[in-house]
């Protein structure tokens, strides 16, 4: 495993855990908050250079960590919208 992606699994936890925070409730647990913030790294990372930004990788860890936390915390409004939950 290289350093690349134990520093996304990194990122991942902590846009995670932000993302609990910033969304209120009780959150999805540890694990799943963990699976949200990585898959909110990836999402917000795409959608970051397609909106015009420079890659994800050219920022430094705070820049990262806001860009996933931004995708994470879209994920979840997103599965709240769907899912008609109010609470995580």
């Amino acid at each position: 495993m290289g350093h690349g992606v134990i520093a996304w699994i990194i990122i991942g936890v902590i846009a995670g855990w932000l993302t609990g925070k910033i969304m209120r409730g009780s959150g999805f647990g540890f694990f799943v908050d963990m699976i949200v913030g990585l898959v909110g790294a990836f999402f917000g990372g795409w959608l970051w250079t397609h909106l015009g930004g420079h890659s994800i990788n050219e920022h430094g860890l705070i820049m990262s960590i806001i860009i996933a936390t931004f995708g994470a915390v879209i994920l979840t409004w997103l599965f709240r919208l769907v899912t008609g939950s109010k609470d995580s």
